[in-house]
């Protein structure tokens, strides 16, 4: 399925582009935007980092479950352990897997 290229905005959350639009109106200046949260410059740093990989998985053309597109958004977002997403991925791709075979056995 060919991805739009919007999608990575679509797949964003709310506060994730709200954040982005600070960035922007802060011409770019993680600094600025630290002073504007009240945080630190590596945690913008970070909640950058982030969404670079967020964006970059939905630019994934070879990830084409919506499964592991949102198990791995998670993960980018922090709100998943890497162990935990791969033993997920693992179980998913299992379970598409065993589904695939019961298809072509029922044919």
């Amino acid at each position: 399925m060919p991805v739009s290229p919007r999608d990575w905005l679509d797949q964003l959350s709310d506060e994730d582009v709200n954040f982005l639009k600070r960035f922007i109106l802060a011409s770019g200046s993680l600094k600025a935007v630290a002073a504007e949260y009240s945080v630190s410059y590596p945690t913008i740093r970070l909640r950058v980092d982030r969404l670079i990989q967020k964006i970059q998985l939905v630019d994934d053309a070879q990830v084409s479950s919506e499964f592991e597109r949102r198990a791995r958004g998670l993960y980018a977002d922090g709100k998943l352990e890497l162990d935990a997403m791969r033993e997920l991925l693992k179980l998913h791709e299992a379970e598409c897997n065993h589904n695939s075979r019961s298809v072509g056995e029922a044919t």
